[in-house]
């Protein structure tokens, strides 16, 4: 799952407690829940009917039973994958659950696999809804295809071990025929004239192997009243009804064969460096994926990057470029092999297709080709300039078919190349980079500890916005890592790694420090001014009650107001530690300060938690606001929660707002502030007016 995506879940628990727990689990494992709940058939068919579905989980002791489940599933046409949790686990149990249509069944106290299933489905499903999506783009561009190709004027015929299988009316015209039923089946060879079908054979013989096709063979075809009239065909791999086959077009040798070879040239070529354009490099970096499928041939990818490229365009200018490029494309060409295939992706991005080269050999084509550019030395308008690659390897894999996403990963490569200094090749290898992730939190750990020693943290500030006049004005403190460069890394990119480990209590306790100097120092220059900053609460906050008379002692020497204070955690973080978190908002409350819930709405009975925790704002489900003006069913739930809020003296605050038409029915929805880039984005002062 992308951590973009939400996964609309029914969970269908022997209680509410069960099931905002195993939301809670994977709330916290990452995984953002939409969550329904159904009770008995009725709700069921009625859920299943009104609303999409990724998933459902349910016990396996629950009433509905999972049978009845799995046909209401199958009842409503949908693909949704059924779980079932087990409470009492045993082979016996799991083997008649599948017997009654689930997927999987698991330890219901076992959340590790219960995640882990989760995910897999999820993969599962998406993939098998992409295929479905794919095979209807299929059927409707090989329609459009066939259009095309009955209205083209070229002679273009498909065939499958050398019969027809396809001729389009001009193909059918230039043999005499009216029907391709007269022409179905023949073989292709009785079309050529004698002495050029032995050629022709052999050359279909290879492409049966799976050779790559030359580009056209000349022959001479037998037309009607026993003429003969020369052509060059040309060749491609094609499929018909879902079946491989050969592609061939006839062009007539009439037309000057060095303006044809111009023309197929401008086509495929990148005019500045003869390479292939980015284009067609594409176009044979995918048919290197395709034999690695179906053949498990071994095949790698080159990304090359020029280091420090704009300082160069600056010192020769553009035409200049032109030149450089030029020769590193040469240099790049004199190490390739007749089967490597280079090709000029961007501005200052070259690539290679290394075909039947592992990784590692790959890697020494890469190293080699690394320093025959350094070695380089080219003279442009009385300048001479050097060049080095930041280089990037990575394999073709049969688990990854697309070539964008093959090449992102050879970028990334390079990208890490560079960081390293330049002018090096970095094996971009998927399980070690995986295996490297799960190291990021002790990496991200020991960098913020360093960050809090040095004073590399820094805070900015996002306005909260009143769509109703309110007088007081709201900001949320969000803290960012400033890195050697004096670059802002944001938060997002290093908090996930460290959540869970202590360090989190030290920058909960600097963000609260700064924002009351910037509390103290907004007083000074508006003393007429109410100003109320939000701070995000770590779970190893709130299990740590000593550090309220810490925040007591912050508050007296800075002289800050309690109620400028406003501290918030997410549902789901609060439910799975409701006990320490009830005693830590006592103490605020205490102290005067006020408390938010972030993430409102994401489970199956968000109000329950206020039976506990006496929140004063709640801020919206951030997942409400995604395509909010083309989803009736949010807007729906955005009103739900905001008039149920209202009623309750509470005050409800969006997040994430992009644009003006969600501002509009946040508003119609009664929602008091909202929050977004849309309307600021964060800055290190508190200047919103």
């Amino acid at each position: 799952m992308r951590s973009d995506d939400v996964l609309r879940l029914l969970v269908i628990e022997l209680s509410l407690e069960d099931a905002e727990h195993q939301l809670s689990t994977l709330r916290n494992a990452g995984i953002a829940v939409r969550p329904s709940t159904a009770e008995d058939e009725d709700e069921l068919d009625a859920v299943l009917e009104r609303q999409p579905l990724d998933l459902i989980l349910i016990n396996s002791e629950h009433q509905l039973g999972v049978a009845k489940v799995s046909d209401a599933v199958i009842r409503s046409g949908k693909d949704v994958p059924v779980i079932v949790l087990l409470d009492d686990y045993s082979i016996e149990n799991a083997v008649a659950a599948f017997k009654a249509g689930a997927v999987d069944a698991v330890d219901s106290e076992s959340y590790d696999h219960v995640e882990a299933v989760i995910r897999r489905e999820v993969t599962n499903l998406s993939q098998r809804r992409r295929a479905r999506m794919l095979e209807s783009s299929l059927r409707e561009t090989e329609k459009r295809c066939h259009a095309l190709l009955d209205s083209s004027r070229d002679a273009i015929a498909y065939v499958h071990e050398g019969m027809h299988v396809y001729a389009n009316p001009a193909y059918l015209a230039l043999f005499d025929y009216d029907e391709f039923d007269e022409l179905e089946g023949l073989p292709i060879l009785d079309m050529v004239a004698g002495e050029d079908a032995g050629r022709l054979k052999e050359v279909l013989r290879e492409i049966s192997k799976g050779t790559s096709a030359p580009d056209d063979v000349d022959v001479k075809i037998s037309i009607p009243d026993g003429k003969t009239k020369a052509v060059a065909i040309e060749f491609s791999p094609a499929s018909i009804d879902g079946e491989p086959c050969t592609q061939i077009v006839l062009r007539d040798k009439a037309m000057d064969p060095e303006l044809a070879q111009e023309l197929r040239d401008l086509k495929t070529t990148d005019l500045v460096t003869g390479l292939h354009n980015r284009q067609s490099f594409i176009k044979s970096l995918e048919a290197a994926i395709s034999q690695v499928v179906s053949d498990n041939a071994n095949h790698s990818v080159l990304y090359c990057e020029i280091d420090n490229f704009k300082s160069v365009l600056e010192q020769v200018g553009l035409a200049g470029v032109d030149l450089i490029l030029g020769d590193i494309a040469k240099v790049i060409s004199q190490e390739l092999s007749d089967k490597d295939i280079a090709g000029r992706l961007g501005d200052n991005v070259f690539a290679i297709v290394c075909q039947g080269r592992t990784p590692e050999a790959a890697q020494k084509l890469g190293d080699a080709v690394r320093g025959a550019v350094e070695s380089h030395i080219s003279e442009v308008g009385g300048n001479s300039v050097t060049m080095s690659l930041s280089i990037g390897v990575t394999r073709v894999l049969e688990s990854i078919t697309k070539a964008q996403e093959l090449l992102s990963y050879a970028a990334a490569g390079a990208r890490e190349a560079a960081e390293q200094g330049g002018n090096r090749v970095y094996l971009y290898d998927l399980a070690k980079q995986k295996a490297k992730g799960e190291d990021d939190s002790v990496h991200w750990i020991e960098r913020i500890k360093e960050a809090l020693k040095t004073d590399k943290l820094t805070l900015v500030y996002q306005p909260i916005v009143s769509l109703h006049g309110a007088e007081e004005t709201l900001y949320e403190a969000l803290v960012r890592l400033v890195d050697e460069d004096g670059n802002e890394i944001p938060a997002g990119q290093f908090m996930p790694a460290i959540a869970g480990h202590d360090v989190m209590i030290k920058v909960d306790q600097w963000v609260i420090q700064n924002a009351c100097i910037a509390i103290e120092k907004g007083r000074e220059e508006a003393p007429d001014k109410k100003i109320l900053i939000f701070l995000k609460l770590s779970t190893q906050t709130l299990n740590r009650p000593e550090v309220l008379p810490w925040l007591a002692k912050v508050i007296q020497k800075y002289r800050v107001p309690g109620d400028s204070l406003v501290f918030e955690a997410p549902e789901s973080k609060l439910l799975t530690n409701l006990k320490p978190a009830r005693q830590f908002v006592k103490g605020l409350k205490q102290l005067h300060c006020r408390f938010a819930i972030e993430q409102f709405g994401s489970g199956l009975n968000s109000f329950q938690i206020l039976k506990h925790l006496p929140a004063d704002y709640l801020k919206i489900d951030r997942a409400f606001m995604k395509d909010l003006p083309k989803k009736e069913e949010n807007q729906e739930r955005v009103k739900q929660i905001s008039d149920q809020a209202h009623g309750m003296g509470k005050v409800t605050i969006a997040e994430f707002v992009e644009d003006a038409s969600s501002m509009s029915i946040l508003w119609q929805c009664g929602v008091n502030f909202v929050q977004g880039n849309f309307l600021q984005e964060p800055e290190k002062v508190l200047g919103y007016e």
